[in-house]
């Protein structure tokens, strides 16, 4: 395999988040657990380590997703409204039922209301990094699927986290914001495909959103929304696809590794039996191993029986429902949802964390049982 496809590969990708998350853990269930404390609050130009993941380097990651969502919405697997249906109201589904799950488990728990949204999202680079391994025994249309479903699922979070996850708003940085933001798409419409131009503006973007209470990841949706995906001189690639194509290997192996290295870690040393099975990591286990797979499946089976969506070609409902399965694994998005939801709180940003990579496990070992079972069933007839 060359460098280049190793780069673009979700399967190496996924390997690496797997190996450097699985690092965080053992480290802070060693004797290295005061080194990794250390290490993730150290501070850089007065910003703890965790802080510039999260808030800077996770930027990039949200950038990148804008652009994906842009490239997809206006060219790709979602460009005609017959493609949006059926992932569109899958992850919908998958939003919704996994919440409601969560809220009902935590009902009597009022200060663990604001994660709700944790087990709702879906993590594009393990799903689809686990379906890359299973091979030509997942039919490709199932794979086109599930990186439409996580795509939205995506567009989804990020809607969430600004309404949802904001702080008091600064209203004269967010006009700041806005005034950058019409530049931007001024810049668009005025056929300018210089990128540095764009990169430039998105920096001020970054600050004034930061400064304004929103969160700043969503300043890196923002700017993707504006760049353009046109202007294609002599079969060059658009400014789009030449960021998307330049960010992608950075925000796959070095962002997405480090953000699971700082937010993974969690000490099972002193955890209770208690403490596994209270309100907030049973909710967020049962939403994403129990909600997502019947959001989404529930949802999708009602349109393809009613005949206003078609199951994808060359698949059978037991492969379909292996990927809904394995759409209840959250990982990046669930734990970066959690840090938000419950930043001051380390005991429940704990306990996030044990409900995240339970509800990620489960959903990663029943949903390759199926489709390899399925897979199975499917050549011996």
């Amino acid at each position: 395999m060359t460098l280049n496809k190793i780069l673009h590969s979700p399967v190496a990708a996924g390997i690496l988040l797997i190996l450097t998350s699985l690092a965080a853990i053992i480290v802070c269930n060693t004797d290295g657990e005061r080194f990794y404390t250390s290490f993730i609050h150290a501070s850089v130009s007065g910003m703890s380590i965790e802080k510039l993941v999260n808030d800077v380097l996770m930027s990039l990651f949200f950038l990148l997703v804008g652009l994906e969502i842009k490239r997809e919405f206006l060219t790709g697997q979602l460009a005609q409204w017959s493609q949006r249906i059926l992932p569109g109201t899958a992850a919908i589904g998958g939003m919704i039922v996994p919440a409601a799950i969560y809220l009902l488990i935590n009902r009597h728990h009022p200060q663990t209301f604001s994660g709700w949204a944790i087990p709702s999202a879906t993590d594009i680079a393990f799903s689809l990094g686990i379906l890359s391994l299973l091979g030509n025994k997942v039919p490709t249309s199932l794979k086109v699927f599930l990186a439409a479903l996580a795509i939205i699922d995506d567009l989804g979070a990020v809607v969430i986290i600004a309404l949802f996850y904001t702080a008091q708003i600064d209203v004269v940085m967010l006009g700041g914001a806005m005034l950058t933001v019409i530049g931007l798409i001024l810049l668009n419409r005025r056929g300018v495909i210089a990128l540095p131009i764009y990169i430039f503006l998105g920096l001020l973007l970054w600050y004034f959103i930061e400064r304004s209470g929103i969160h700043a990841t969503v300043a890196g949706v923002l700017l993707a929304l504006c760049i353009p995906h046109s202007g294609q001189k002599l079969g060059q690639p658009s400014p789009l696809l030449k960021l998307e194509h330049r960010l992608a290997p950075w925000v796959s192996f070095l962002i997405i590794p480090i953000f699971g290295f700082v937010n993974a870690g969690v000490s099972f040393i002193h955890t209770t039996s208690d403490q596994l099975i209270s309100a907030l990591p049973l909710g967020i286990m049962l939403g994403l191993f129990v909600g997502k797979q019947l959001g989404i499946s529930l949802t999708a089976f009602i349109l393809i029986i009613f005949g206003w969506a078609q199951l994808p070609k060359g698949a059978t409902y037991c492969q379909f429902y292996g990927v809904a399965t394995l759409c209840g694994i959250g990982f990046t998005m669930s734990l970066f949802i959690g840090s938000l939801a419950f930043a001051s709180h380390p005991v429940l940003l704990d306990e996030v964390k044990i409900g995240v990579l339970g509800g990620s496990f489960l959903s990663a070992i029943f949903g390759v049982i199926l489709l390899l079972f399925a897979g199975r069933h499917q050549s011996s007839q």
